[in-house]
């Protein structure tokens, strides 16, 4: 297995403190099929990402409310933790989105110029978003009042959805799960996010765990169509030797109360799955080794382009999960950030967190409608691309085509800014034959050869008509 050594720029996950110091590991995919399918992965450029459970009907952060760790992020409004647990897992009882459209999503997810989806199947709470036979809490259980309508299976009503419209599936799994007594055994108090109880004192606890979370990953792999993507959170939960174990102790910025090799046989597991997902490509978050087949950093953007695949996952308004009253990014703050990332050659993958009632706030619609309207013109500048040298000058971007057959600068626009009449580009050589044009428009630019460039020369009937546009794409040829 060959790997590849590259500087990290900003964190990928918190978890991974030891080994973010100065470097992070990539190991290129051995499995001809998983190669193909990543590079494949690397022409979409943009996806979405959906967190949704019964924590909905509360308006708080997704799962974490439950964890004993004392974060801000993550703190109870009860003093009582094993009362405000309950009444967390009670919201089973309760949860019923009813105007659940999953074709609506769809439809508003390929307009806006996503290519795929990845969806919170089971977050770390261990409530299923699909019908697994290896749990009761889950939404298609008669306890959850969603269980009789004819969409309860959310999970393959989403996947199918999406597939109609021509996006690939990923599903996202949490390997840990705080609902399993496997996991959490209720004869031990649950001071931190990790398994509670001696793995090496009770094998064969931890065994039931890796064969149930086993088995619940197969049902998704086996009873829910083509899948793309196998997208796993929790990277706590990894295999790791005496020396990483001492390492996560002595982290600096956490306190674990039990850290321990929590082995759940990924490499097994990534195999059993590619049995009935040939090509699946598997993103074993912040795990360093064969499992992550591309990286993920989280709300954060790298500030340089980075040499292996990646993808940073972002929230487009509110939190992961549903906020009450949130504020979203508007379209143009979205294409800037989508041709940040793609110039630095990553992946785009855009969270929006449905309501308790199934559907999404106007301002997520709004934003995806105006973020399509300019992929619709711009596209061929930001699909099918791969990051160039240089890639940034200014508010200049710059991707090329996989077959060198056109280059693009991205100008990046603020509201009201117009284009300058003469744009100089630096660091780049063209042909005597290249012509430059502006996507959208009819007709070529002129422009100049310069020693440390060129300049091309913006008509004022181009500038006025771009007054309102997010970005304009000047394409050379």
């Amino acid at each position: 297995m060959k790997k590849i050594v590259i500087p990290i720029i900003g964190l990928l996950m918190a978890l991974q403190v030891q080994a973010q110091e100065s470097h992070q590991v990539y190991y290129p995919p051995a499995d001809p099929l998983v190669q193909q399918k990543l590079e494949q992965w690397q022409d979409l450029k943009f996806g979405l990402l959906m967190h949704w459970g019964p924590y909905s009907q509360w308006g708080i952060v997704e799962s974490w409310s439950i964890c004993a760790e004392d974060e801000d992020w993550c703190r109870r409004n009860m003093d009582d933790y094993t009362a405000y647990k309950k009444k967390y897992e009670g919201l089973q009882t309760t949860f019923n989105p009813v105007r659940f459209d999953p074709d609506k999503w769809a439809r508003a997810a390929a307009d806006a110029g996503m290519k795929y989806v990845v969806f919170t199947t089971k977050h770390h709470d261990g409530f299923c978003m699909f019908d697994s036979k290896y749990t009761d809490y889950k939404i298609t259980d008669p306890k959850t009042p969603f269980h009789t309508n004819p969409k309860a299976n959310v999970a393959r009503e989403i996947f199918k959805s999406f597939r109609a419209e021509g996006l690939w599936t990923g599903a996202y799994f949490s390997k840990p799960d705080w609902h399993s007594e496997y996991y959490w055994w209720p004869n031990f108090a649950t001071p931190d996010r990790n398994a509670n109880y001696n793995i090496k004192k009770y094998p064969d606890r931890w065994e039931k765990f890796v064969q149930f979370t086993q088995n619940q990953i197969m049902e998704l792999m086996t009873d829910y169509g083509p899948m793309d993507i196998l997208w796993l959170d929790g990277g706590w939960v990894q295999k790791m030797t005496q020396d990483e174990v001492n390492a996560y102790v002595h982290s600096p910025n956490y306190n674990f109360a039990r850290i321990q090799n929590q082995d759940i046989r990924m490499d097994e597991l990534a195999a059993k799955a590619r049995t009935k997902q040939p090509g699946l490509i598997v993103v074993d978050r912040a795990v360093t080794g064969p499992n992550q087949n591309y990286l993920t950093p989280e709300n954060h953007v790298p500030k340089e382009m980075l040499e292996y695949p990646w993808e940073s996952c972002m929230i487009l308004g509110g939190g992961w999960s549903y906020s009450f009253n949130a504020k979203y990014m508007d379209g143009r703050k979205v294409v800037h950030l989508l041709t940040d990332i793609v110039a630095k050659g990553g992946n785009l993958l855009l969270n929006i967190g449905p309501s308790p009632d199934g559907t999404w706030d106007d301002g997520a619609y709004k934003s995806l409608a105006e973020t399509g309207s300019w992929l619709k013109v711009n596209g061929e500048a930001i699909y099918g691309t791969r990051k160039i040298v240089p890639y940034y000058d200014g508010t200049m971007y710059h991707t090329e085509k996989k077959d060198h057959s056109a280059r693009y600068i991205i100008y990046c626009l603020k509201e009201g800014e117009r284009l300058p009449d003469e744009i100089q580009v630096k660091g780049i050589r063209i042909g005597d034959k290249a012509s430059i044009d502006v996507l959208g428009t009819k007709g070529n630019l002129k422009f100049q050869k310069t020693d440390s460039g060129i300049v091309m020369k913006v008509p004022k009937s181009l500038s006025e008509k771009m007054l309102s546009a997010f970005a304009v794409v000047f394409r050379i040829r």
